[in-house]
């Protein structure tokens, strides 16, 4: 869905189109939908990018390592290596391991504001692993 909006960083001299993405999932997870301003005329504001880094812990002799990691810029796909990582762990009570969303913005430096946990996995006696979305 597209709305054309008056540029503000051009004086109103140009339009943005304003693509929002994922409205019906994130109204459903009751998070904000994701957006994307191109300006027509000039090069508009400055890009973000979304980032969802994934990360695997596993617990032995009541200290906490750190496993495999890694990023990627879909969630599904973050979501997917998290999943196959801990059933390579192996040991349902020791492993768990997290999601988390971060903007990077282009120029700066990233920072603990623009980093957020949206899950938390854990694998079960099972051996699936089950996701919890974490309170934010």
């Amino acid at each position: 869905m597209t709305t054309p909006v008056k540029c503000t960083e051009c004086d109103g001299r140009g339009w943005k189109i304003v693509t929002r993405r994922g409205c019906v999932a994130a109204s459903a997870l009751q998070m904000e939908p994701s957006a994307r301003e191109d300006c027509l005329y000039c090069d508009g504001p400055s890009h973000v990018v979304e980032m969802f880094e994934w990360e695997a812990f596993v617990t032995a002799d009541s200290t906490e390592g750190l496993g495999p990691c890694g990023s990627s810029s879909s969630q599904a796909a973050a979501m997917d290596a998290l999943r196959l990582a801990l059933r390579k762990a192996g040991m349902p009570s020791a492993a768990w391991g997290r999601i988390t969303h971060r903007v990077y913005d282009f120029c700066t430096m990233p920072d603990d504001w623009s980093r957020r946990v949206i899950f938390r996995a854990t694998l079960d006696a099972a051996g699936s692993v089950r996701f919890e979305r974490t309170a934010s």
